[in-house]
């Protein structure tokens, strides 16, 4: 039997409504686990697949993460509140620190014999690798911030407590089922409706969610206790992701490249507007932030030691725009 787990052991997934846990969950299943999901009660069940074992549950509710965990042997912990602004803050820090905190402790508790966090290149310097992680006060963003504490506060319990955890750090996943969507999902819908007539300079690493969740399956297996590993795919400009995306759908590609400053108002105003009406709004002045730095990262440690490998990007953006225009997201 490989170190991480085999086939027919039990696994509990978090988050396998969501966009990257359901992928997650979909390649754990394929190769033979028994998959668990834990999922809230308010929760969309469009990415629950019936043939695994649900159980209704919240991180803010560890009760609940200890029933969930009873007879498990594998723990993959891929939920997490992304959004990058809310009205209330702290609701990031509550789900993504003290929630993944009361997780590992259940873990510990119930004798999981691995768990593979998943974490985010949010965590790291952009154009880097896993040897330059970020501070807490160099993040930017509650998101990043919540990411940054929650990822410490694992290796922590790691060094401190023997939580028997790999730690994994996706890059931007694209494709199907991002039923939320995610921040990036959200830009690919509005730049296949047509409501993107511009750009600003920055860039992303793009991968195919089901590449990254084919990546924490190989975590698991030959992952080390206490490294992390970036699952990753193309560094792609925005300009190329915009104009790739315009091909798709038949639309002409934006060409108007925005100075931060002249966008700064508007993220400004939709801020005003969403404290309001409680919806994210589409842009913000941290992401606009964020996007003075090209988010290029360097995955080759995953490719060297987990045998992570990942499809070109394009067939992700594909994936994605088919999915949005099959579901009734793009118009």
């Amino acid at each position: 039997m490989a170190e991480g787990g085999a086939p027919g052991d039990r696994v509990l997934v978090t988050g396998a409504s969501g966009f990257v846990g359901s992928a997650i969950a979909n390649v754990f299943r394929a190769d033979g686990y028994r998959v668990r999901v834990l999922v809230r009660a308010a929760s969309p069940r469009t990415n629950v697949n019936p043939a695994d074992e649900v159980v209704e549950g919240d991180l803010r509710d560890p009760p609940s993460l200890a029933a969930a965990l009873k007879g498990v042997r594998h723990l993959v912990h891929a939920a997490a509140d992304y959004r990058l602004w809310s009205r209330d803050p702290n609701e990031l820090v509550v789900t993504n620190l003290h929630g993944t905190r009361a997780l590992m402790e259940a873990a510990l508790r119930e004798g999981v014999e691995r768990v593979v966090y998943t974490s985010s290149v949010a965590t790291i310097q952009p154009g880097s690798d896993e040897t330059r992680p970020l501070t807490e006060q160099s993040a930017i963003g509650t998101y990043k911030r919540s990411k940054v504490m929650a990822e410490r506060m694992v290796e922590g319990m790691v060094a401190r407590d023997g939580l028997p955890a790999v730690i994994v750090n996706p890059s931007t996943p694209i494709g199907p089922r991002d039923v939320k969507p995610t921040p990036t999902g959200r830009v690919i819908v509005e730049a296949a409706s047509g409501r993107m007539p511009g750009y600003v300079d920055t860039g992303l690493n793009l991968a195919h969610v089901d590449d990254v969740a084919a990546g924490h399956l190989a975590a698991l297996r030959r992952g080390l206790i206490g490294e992390r590993y970036i699952l990753g795919g193309e560094n792609v400009l925005l300009s190329r992701m915009l104009a790739d995306i315009a091909a798709l759908v038949g639309r002409r590609a934006p060409k108007i490249r925005f100075p931060r400053q002249v966008i700064w108002p508007l993220a400004i105003g939709a801020e005003a507007v969403a404290r309001v009406t409680g919806r994210e709004p589409f842009v913000t002045r941290d992401a606009l932030r964020m996007a003075r730095y090209r988010m290029f990262f360097d995955d080759s440690k995953a490719r060297r030691d987990l045998g992570y490998v990942s499809r070109p990007y394009g067939e992700g953006l594909s994936d994605a725009v088919a999915w949005f225009r099959q579901a009734g997201y793009v118009t």
